[in-house]
């Protein structure tokens, strides 16, 4: 066990772009100088998604101008092969939003008197041709999600609020609902920033009222399932995504200083939080989409870049890599970094967005025997950041203890003697300790204010 951690905190490297990561590599940056930023929030670029068909495999990448399309199927050679510009362009451009289903891609945008848009992707790498682009049914929204399942697409946010769209015929999208007029108990939901839908059962994040789940089946009986509006460091709900074959969702508030709420909804009646995970990188981070991938969850962080943790525990999971994206400065009030995480190409690679630097290509390199990681009970350390003296549980009395930077180098260690150990020499940062006997070793990061 030791072995294995040890190897698997050694992978942290610096790389030649100055970014920090641990676990993951960077196999292809992409960045357009000549686009210009938006306004509000200095983005340049925004949602990222994915798209795979006959062994090849393509990133959708949204900016200011429009949206973007690389063919990235041998990383390093990626190169634009489509480029769709937008109703609206230019500085007051924040958000675009995709998804895919029976090879066309749905793309909106939440600014301007904007357009919904689908582009048939059957013909890459050679084109992807627009089939149509009209305000007829909305001119904006904010997200938008496919069930492919039911072939429906759920609209929120914009000038939307909430809708239910057909895809039977998939360019020609019809109202099959449009909640806040239709559905008298919508009055407790209201306005609905993003949402995850699988078998007609949609997970709604609602900002500052929290989750609830509807029953979409029948449309006409529609019906709440469940809700969860009080739970531990609530924000601003953002976010959220159900794991494939366990009943958890992993929901994010895009709110500075906020964790990851694991949930188990197996029993959507009573919603249980069964652990809070972050990145634990400054007081200012912020989460902000997030992709159940198998037993890991892929998260976008502004400033801090892309995380994985590892769910064999889906209950509480376990940090298993991160690559930062990001040369902003943490600061409060500000929203920059990385927009989004996509990890469900087949190659395995991952792809994401920073509202800066744009396109990256990430590849994970998990160790053999994370698992073994993840089994162990989640051990805490506080305060979190500290001024200099670190707080550990009492079981840790005894342990030796390793202090590691973010580039990997052994910057302090010792045997834990009590329930303190003083970083008061420490320089401001993250850092990782290493806690371990001949038994069992955990592995926390921390910030020295």
């Amino acid at each position: 066990m030791n072995r294995i951690l040890l190897s698997f905190l050694m992978l942290i490297s610096m790389h030649v772009s100055a970014q920090v990561s641990m676990n993951m590599d960077s196999l292809f940056n992409w960045q357009d100088p000549n686009l210009i930023p938006s306004s509000a929030h200095h983005n340049t670029y925004n949602e990222i998604w994915g798209y795979a068909k006959a062994g090849k495999e393509y990133a959708i990448i949204g900016s200011t101008a429009g949206t973007h399309i690389f063919d990235v199927t041998e990383p390093a050679n990626s190169a634009q092969v489509g480029f769709i510009a937008g109703a609206v362009t230019g500085s007051q451009v924040v958000h675009r939003d995709f998804h895919d289903h029976d090879d066309y891609l749905y793309m909106v945008c939440d600014e301007g008197p904007s357009t919904l848009q689908i582009a048939d992707l059957r013909f890459l790498p050679d084109s992807a041709p627009v089939v149509y682009d009209s305000n007829a049914l909305f001119p904006r929204s904010h997200n938008i999600f496919i069930d492919t399942s039911s072939a429906r697409m759920y609209v929120c946010g914009g000038t939307v609020q909430y809708a239910v769209y057909s895809l039977e015929d998939p360019t020609n999208p019809t109202l099959l609902v449009n909640c806040p007029s239709e559905l008298p108990f919508w009055t407790s939901i209201g306005y609905v920033h993003d949402t995850y839908v699988r078998g007609d059962t949609a997970y709604i994040n609602a900002g500052e009222r929290g989750l609830f789940v509807v029953d979409f089946s029948d449309l006409n009986n529609i019906t709440m399932l469940g809700s969860l509006d009080v739970y531990p460091q609530s924000g601003y709900n953002h976010s959220g995504w159900l794991m494939a074959d366990q009943p958890y969702y992993a929901l994010a508030d895009e709110t500075h200083g906020k964790d990851i709420k694991i949930l188990n909804v197996a029993d959507l009646s009573d919603i249980e939080v069964t652990d809070t995970i972050s990145s634990n990188v400054d007081v200012n981070s912020i989460p902000h989409n997030l992709i159940y991938r198998d037993n890991i969850l892929y998260v976008s962080y502004y400033f801090d870049g892309v995380y994985a943790f590892n769910c064999e525990n889906p209950a509480h999971p376990v940090l298993a890599g991160f690559y930062d994206t990001s040369n902003e400065v943490h600061q409060n009030g500000v929203y920059r970094g990385c927009w989004g995480v996509y990890p469900l190409l087949p190659s395995g690679n991952i792809l994401a967005s920073d509202m800066q630097t744009g396109l990256w290509i990430l590849r994970p390199s998990f160790p053999s025997g994370i698992e073994d990681v993840s089994a162990e009970r989640k051990i805490n350390v506080y305060p979190n950041p500290t001024d200099g003296q670190l707080f550990l549980p009492a079981e840790c009395v005894g342990m030796s203890f390793q202090i590691l930077d973010l580039s990997g180098r052994s910057v302090q260690c010792g045997a834990v003697s009590s329930s303190l150990v003083d970083v008061s020499a420490l320089p401001s940062g993250s850092y990782l300790i290493r806690l371990l006997n001949d038994e069992i070793s955990h592995t926390v990061r921390f910030i020295r204010k």
